[in-house]
C-alpha cells in the first residue's frame, strides 16, 4: 500500500512511564494496527468517549499507544479488498477505533474492510460526520424500538440529554420519522433550538420528578436515554403500556433502580444500544436509513464549523465541561 506520503498527522494517545498523553505526532502508515484499506481521512468528529480517551478520565483504550477517534470519513486511496477501490468514499464509526485499534484522528487511517461502509448516496463526507457515531445511535434506537413494535401513534417519545449530540440528533429523526419528541434537557437555554429541530415539547432536567412508586402516571410512550442512572430509572416507572426504552449512555451513573413491575404488568420493553459492535448488516442498513427517510433536516443547525486537529484539546474541555452543544466535526484532510 504505497498510496500514502511517508509521513502524515495524527493524534496519538499513549500511556507509559511518561505518564497519559495525548499529542500530534508525524506517523507513518505502517505504524498503524493492521487493515487491508487506507483511507485518506476528510472528517472525524468529538464524541464524549473521545473527550474521556483523550483525557484519560475515562478508561476507553484497551491498548497504547492509538490514534483517537471513533469515527472517520474519506476516501480510499489503496486497497486490498474486492469490496473497495480507490476513489472510493467510505465511512467508518466504533468497531473498536480508538479502544483497539488506531481511530479516524490521523489524516490517513489503515482500517478492515469489513467494517468500512460505503457512504451512501445522499450524504457527503461532511455530512456524514455531523452524524457519526451520535446519529447512528439514535437511528439505531428507534430501529430497535421500531423492530419491537413501537410505533408514531402510541405517544410521545422522550430523548433525554437532548441538546448533545445523540440527543440533538435523535430530537430531528424521530420527529422526521412522524414522532412525537418530548426533549429533556438541563440546558433550558436551548430550549428554542431544540424546538427548532423537532421537539413538539421541551422539559427541564432540573424540574422533572421522577416518582419512587414502581408504576406511576404513563407520560411517554417510549424513550432513548442517553443519561442511565436515576433517569434511566425514573423513565422505567412512566412509559406506557408495550413502549420501549433504548438505553444508549450512562452519563448520569451506571446503576438501574427498577423493579419487575413496568416489564410484567406495562410489558416495556428495555432495549440496549451497542453502536460499536453492531453487526454489519444492520450498520449498512442504518446508514441507508440516515442518507433517506431518516436524513436529519437540520444538519447545518446541529453542527458548528468544523475544528481541525489542533483545536481537539479545547473541543474536548468544552465537552467534558457540559459546554456541548449539537455535533463537532473534525476537519482532518483537505
Amino acid at each position: 500500500m504505497s498510496s500514502t506520503p511517508d509521513k502524515f498527522r495524527a493524534f496519538r494517545i499513549d500511556d507509559d512511564e511518561d505518564g497519559y498523553r495525548a499529542e500530534l505526532v508525524e506517523q507513518s502508515i505502517d505504524a498503524q494496527t493492521e487493515g487491508d484499506v487506507v483511507i485518506r481521512v476528510a472528517y472525524s468528529s468529538v464524541n464524549y468517549k473521545d473527550a474521556l480517551a483523550a483525557s484519560g478520565k475515562g478508561k476507553i483504550l484497551r491498548k497504547f499507544p492509538l490514534n483517537g477517534g471513533i469515527d472517520a470519513a474519506g476516501t480510499v486511496v489503496a486497497s486490498e479488498s474486492d469490496a473497495f477501490s480507490e476513489g472510493d468514499e467510505v465511512l467508518i464509526t466504533g468497531s473498536g477505533l480508538s479502544e483497539t485499534r488506531d481511530g479516524g484522528y490521523s489524516e490517513y487511517l489503515r482500517a478492515p474492510s469489513d467494517w468500512l461502509v460505503p457512504l451512501p448516496e445522499g450524504l457527503n463526507l461532511h455530512e456524514a460526520m455531523i452524524l457519526g457515531t451520535a446519529g447512528f445511535t439514535a437511528a439505531l434506537g428507534l430501529w430497535r424500538m421500531e423492530a419491537n413494535g413501537q410505533t408514531p401513534d402510541m405517544g410521545p417519545i422522550a430523548v433525554t440529554g437532548a441538546s448533545g449530540g445523540v440527543g440533538s440528533l435523535a430530537v430531528d429523526i424521530y420527529s422526521k420519522a412522524g414522532y412525537e419528541v418530548s426533549a429533556i434537557s438541563g440546558k433550558e437555554d436551548e430550549f428554542e433550538w431544540l424546538h427548532e429541530l423537532g421537539a413538539s415539547q421541551c422539559i427541564s432536567r432540573h424540574e422533572l420528578y421522577w416518582p419512587e412508586s414502581p408504576l406511576a402516571s404513563a407520560q411517554f410512550a417510549g424513550a432513548l436515554d442517553s443519561v442511565g442512572g436515576d433517569t434511566l430509572s425514573g423513565l422505567t416507572r412512566v412509559i406506557k403500556p408495550w413502549g420501549n426504552i433504548a438505553a444508549c449512555g450512562m452519563a448520569g451513573g451506571i446503576g438501574l433502580n427498577t423493579t419487575v413491575m413496568p416489564f410484567i404488568i406495562r410489558g416495556i420493553g428495555l432495549l440496549g444500544i451497542n453502536s460499536a459492535g453492531c453487526p454489519y448488516p444492520i450498520r449498512k442498513e442504518i446508514w441507508q436509513r440516515l442518507a433517506g427517510d431518516w436524513r436529519p433536516r437540520h444538519l447545518d443547525r446541529i453542527a458548528a464549523e468544523p475544528v481541525d486537529l489542533e483545536s481537539l484539546d479545547s473541543a474536548f474541555e468544552k465537552l467534558l465541561a457540559g459546554n456541548g452543544r449539537g455535533r463537532i466535526v473534525v476537519r482532518v484532510g483537505e
